[in-house]
């Protein structure tokens, strides 16, 4: 007789891949948790300034601490994003205590599943068809031409002609419909930065990204680079990455871009950026994983490949991420201006050699 599962065996299944005894879990650092889940201690820290989690400080340890209750969100709130909701339906989800709007959530994302599968379905349907008809070329020693393929022929028509139908009763309007639901391709776009100067600074340590992140903002506020460089730009990447140190220590550095005449003073240090070129992915804070997507991008595009750092792993092997609107949000003291957090992930690319 088939058991109800209940959330915790479904989390021991997906987190860990097998169903296990639950121990308990208390006064785990950030570095423990860390490893634990594959989630980096900049993501825990996100989660608990949305309120998702909630971290401790004991008298006897010097570090943020998690104890159950909060690695237990943990587990759901990694399940739920496995799941593909984002983090405003998570914390609903979290909190609502008497579950409607959580139904009214989950209910609208099975409805965005079934249209995604209906695409696909119809996709499939139509490549399947062209996959047979270059089959049944080939086997007649025919050369299949797409151009005078009577099937693509019918589609291009329904662009003039909308009532027209393609076989299978397969509208153009279908056919656009399902590819704007599955657009979901890689929005990988080519930037060439140019040479530029930048203020820079560097933390290594606990919070690394925060801390450099105050130095920073009080640069630009007291600098008044915003007024003096409305187009400021600004840009970070793990130096040096986690794992080069010990004790999972690691550093974030930021840079700011500066009018090449402008005095900089310690603790940030003035320096030179050739420039380059990168792929560039828009995402919204902070779904880093993103970075993996846009690297095995790269290592499988047929036009361009990654152009890595000499010094590697150490800066990210020359990976940027820059935050959008940073300067102006560093300006007014990161106060809420409307615009949700964004950064571009930049990997340095170069042409592909065929």
């Amino acid at each position: 007789m088939r058991k109800n599962l209940d959330f915790d065996t479904v989390s021991s299944f997906i987190l860990t891949g097998k169903g296990k005894e639950r121990k308990p879990m208390e006064n785990l650092t950030i570095s423990q948790v860390s490893r634990m889940y594959d989630v980096t201690p900049r993501m825990l820290r996100h989660y608990e300034k949305l309120g998702l989690i909630e971290a401790r400080h004991c008298e006897e340890y010097a570090y943020r601490m998690y104890d159950e209750r909060a690695v237990r969100r943990l587990q759901q709130i990694i399940i739920l994003r496995k799941l593909r909701l984002p983090l405003k339906e998570i914390a609903i989800l979290l909190e609502d205590t008497w579950q409607s709007e959580s139904l009214r959530l989950l209910q609208g994302r099975l409805a965005e599943l079934d249209d995604e599968i209906d695409a696909l379905t119809l996709i499939r349907r139509l490549l399947k068809q062209l996959s047979e008809r270059l089959s049944e070329s080939r086997k007649r020693q025919l050369h299949f031409d797409l151009l005078e393929d009577a099937t693509l022929l019918e589609i291009a028509g329904t662009l003039a002609f909308p009532k027209t139908t393609i076989k299978e009763n397969t509208s153009m309007e279908e056919l656009n419909k399902a590819g704007e639901v599955l657009n979901k391709t890689l929005p990988v776009r080519l930037l060439r930065l140019p040479p530029f100067t930048v203020a820079a600074y560097q933390f290594i340590g606990e919070n690394p990204e925060e801390t450099a992140g105050d130095v920073v903002t009080r640069f630009v506020q007291e600098s008044g680079l915003y007024e003096k460089k409305p187009d400021a730009r600004m840009f970070g990447f793990n130096h040096p990455n986690p794992g080069i140190l010990e004790n999972d220590v690691y550093g974030y550095e930021i840079w700011v871009t500066i009018p090449e005449d402008m005095e900089v003073k310690a603790p940030l240090e003035k320096k030179k950026f050739p420039g380059g070129l990168y792929a560039v992915l828009t995402i919204r804070f902070p779904e880093f994983q993103f970075w993996e997507k846009l690297s095995r991008w790269a290592d499988e595009s047929p036009d361009f490949q990654p152009d890595y750092s000499e010094l590697g792993l150490e800066i990210m092997g020359g990976c940027l991420e820059e935050h959008l609107n940073g300067v102006y949000d560093a300006h007014n003291g990161g106060k809420e201006n409307g615009i949700p957090g964004q950064l571009d992930l930049m990997l340095p690319v170069k042409p592909r050699v065929k």
